[in-house]
């Protein structure tokens, strides 16, 4: 069990937690599928949990590395951008929006996703393993997929129109690589 505390070891504790974000976003992905929405969010804020802590274990134990960053990124993206984007197209556009409209949904989702790769592959070419600045520049993934999350809920509960959802997934996209300082927690 030595490679748990093995800085360079691929599956460090840190790790471990990232894989099993890594796994929730998949797991979330498939429910989405399956149209148990509630349950593909349960799991998408247990990946969530992980997320925060994989950092906090990297860095208190010093398992930080280079894979770590990488594969961190990897679970954001699928956890924190896709997950996310494919809940609300599959919940809110696909069965409240056609036509013109649909077709404005697919280009918004694919700008959320593509503005949340960037953000990553940015961040990634940044950072250093194990170090942590005091504010991110533009939104992270992981407060860009809360906000999504309660713009879902506004149009679960239908206090907005899926129209009005996807003006939201623009301008969240857009804040993903913009200039706003966020403080980290």
């Amino acid at each position: 069990m030595k490679f748990l505390w093995t800085p360079s070891s691929h599956f460090n504790l840190a790790n471990m937690f990232t894989f099993v974000n890594i796994t929730a976003g998949l797991m979330a992905t498939y429910f989405i599928t399956q149209n148990n929405f509630v349950l593909a969010i349960v799991l998408a804020w247990i990946g969530g949990a992980f997320d925060i802590f994989d950092g906090k274990i990297a860095r208190k134990y010093k398992l930080s590395n280079e894979f770590g960053v990488q594969l961190d990124s990897f679970a954001d993206f699928l956890s924190f951008v896709l997950v996310p984007v494919f809940l609300i197209f599959q919940a809110s556009y696909a069965s409240h929006l056609n036509g013109f409209w649909l077709f404005i949904a697919a280009i918004a989702s694919i700008y959320y996703v593509i503005s949340g790769l960037r953000r990553l592959i940015h961040f990634n070419l940044n950072a250093d393993a194990g170090e942590v600045d005091k504010y991110f520049t533009g939104v992270p993934t992981p407060l860009g997929a809360i906000l999504l999350w309660l713009i879902y809920l506004l149009n679960a509960y239908n206090i907005i129109s899926a129209t009005t959802v996807i003006f939201f997934m623009i301008a969240i996209a857009w804040s993903l690589n913009s200039t706003i300082k966020v403080r980290h927690p």
